[in-house]
């Protein structure tokens, strides 16, 4: 092998190591690091409520508790919500901000959910530390299932009646 067919086949390597960490980069600034929360869904189904939080980024990590009142992440103060048992769902991380502190979310921050049979309310609760965190006022206490879906990235929270 000649010394120009070396010196141009390095150039090629060197070339594609650069374009492939630009390619990388590139998808890497894509997609965010923190899933960031960009709207919440409600539908009733046979047998539960579903409770869905759309989400832009990877998957978090999620869980629930079933508690008898709502605080508020950062102030501890009492979130009033609608319901007579509730359920705080967390999802780390998360958050309903983006990185420059724009809200990400643009619908309420609490509304009531008259289409379903036992949820009747629900709250985003915390967006603080890297933590999201929703509330669920039920009718009753039934049984609770949270997870995460891809493609795109959700939590779906499915409530039974």
């Amino acid at each position: 092998m000649t010394t120009l067919t070396r010196r141009a086949l390095a150039a090629l390597a060197a070339t594609l190591l650069l374009l492939v960490g630009v390619a990388v980069s590139a998808s890497s600034a894509a997609q965010p690091t923190t899933p960031v929360l960009t709207g919440i869904r409600t539908g009733l189904n046979t047998g539960f409520d579903r409770v869905v939080l759309d989400l832009s980024g990877p998957r978090p990590t999620v869980a629930y508790r079933l508690v008898d009142e709502l605080i508020a992440d950062g102030s501890g103060e009492i979130v009033w919500l609608t319901g007579e048992h509730f359920v705080a769902v967390t999802a780390t991380p998360a958050a309903a901000h983006d990185g420059s502190g724009a809200a990400t979310y643009p619908g309420p921050v609490k509304f009531r959910t008259r289409n379903l049979r036992n949820v009747m309310a629900v709250a985003v609760t915390g967006d603080f530390e890297g933590v999201l965190s929703v509330g669920l006022g039920t009718r009753y206490r039934s049984w609770v299932r949270v997870f995460t879906l891809g493609a795109p990235t959700r939590v779906v929270i499915d409530i039974g009646h």
